[in-house]
């Protein structure tokens, strides 16, 4: 069968592609990265009530929750399926980038050396782990 009578899922370079991407989501680095960008996520959603600040800063509790809760699905999605989300792995380092300037864009928050120390640190580490996720498709081959 000819490729010219293929549709585009089955066309050998869209397999081989796939293959690839799913060889580089299953190496222990990408594996690593995806753990710490899940439990970064899962620490953003939860820090209003680690640090404190659930009840003096709603909005940014929100805001916390909502990315936190993201990003983890994301991390989650890339371990299991890199092949198919990897499209999506830009958006994380965006979403660590939020987590860092959100204390201070946020209106109405009060902020507090706790809540800035939190979100900057949690959003750098999922901004890290987004941007090294972003290149295994492109900057890492996992037969080498």
């Amino acid at each position: 069968m000819s490729s010219e009578n293929l549709s585009i899922q089955e066309h050998p370079d869209i397999a081989a592609l796939r293959d690839r991407f799913d060889l580089t989501g299953s190496s222990a680095t990408a594996q690593v990265v995806d753990g710490v960008t899940m439990m970064a996520g899962l620490y953003l959603a939860v820090s209003p009530w680690i640090v404190g600040f659930n009840t003096t800063a709603s909005s940014l509790m929100v805001s916390n929750l909502i990315i936190g809760l993201t990003v983890a699905l994301l991390a989650l999605g890339f371990a299991s399926a890199f092949g198919r989300t990897h499209g999506l792995a830009w958006t994380v380092p965006l979403m660590g980038v939020w987590a860092i300037v959100s204390p201070w864009l946020m209106n109405g928050v009060d902020t507090t050396g706790g809540m800035i120390a939190s979100n900057v640190i949690v959003g750098a580490v999922i901004m890290l782990c987004g941007l090294g996720s972003s290149g295994f498709g492109t900057f890492f081959n996992p037969r080498r």
